[in-house]
């Protein structure tokens, strides 16, 4: 079974395959493809419409002679009550070339001054990390562990992260029945 991923980034790509693995009645035998996509360079998404079509319009570009394309984006959400007032989550959308599954992941915080910086538009998440000396790493994204792995001291990686959005998704799939209409 062919697996396209709206991205060639590796974190990305180990995320869908961890994923997928644990479902072989599902997806037999799956091969997973990083595709590249065009991307709107809107920044880092900062609400979670954007970041849904975000990974809607990843899924959908790379449904191409597959069997079923996963998109997946993060964003910087406002959660009201929260120290900084936004938190990271993950959005996985899977496409059968008819039908969508969408799934979110847990939510975090980042350190204040991170956010601050994205807030304002001088930095991506990354960037404000290296700036701030919370990393030396130019690509926090494509680094194994990711942003979370920094966060966590390796408890949780950018993989499981966006891993959770994908089994979040996948619940629709798995047990359509549930969701007869």
């Amino acid at each position: 079974m062919k697996i396209n991923v709206g991205s060639k980034n590796r974190t990305k790509l180990t995320s869908v395959s961890d994923a997928v693995n644990l479902y072989p009645k599902l997806f037999p035998n799956p091969e997973i493809v990083g595709v590249d996509v065009e991307v709107e360079l809107f920044g880092h998404p900062k609400d979670l419409k954007s970041t849904i079509e975000g990974a809607i319009s990843r899924a959908r570009q790379a449904f191409k002679d597959c069997d079923y394309s996963f998109g997946l984006e993060s964003v910087l959400m406002e959660v009201p009550l929260s120290k900084t007032g936004f938190m990271e989550i993950s959005a996985c959308a899977i496409y059968d070339g008819k039908d969508l599954y969408t799934g979110l992941s847990p939510a975090f915080e980042w350190p204040k001054k991170v956010t601050d910086l994205i807030l304002e538009g001088r930095a991506d998440a990354s960037q404000a990390f290296k700036q701030l000396g919370l990393t030396h790493h130019d690509k926090l994204g494509a680094v194994e562990g990711g942003i979370i792995g920094v966060l966590t001291d390796g408890k949780m990686t950018r993989e499981d992260f966006m891993k959770y959005s994908i089994l979040m998704a996948l619940v629709r799939l798995e047990m359509p029945s549930f969701f007869a209409e």
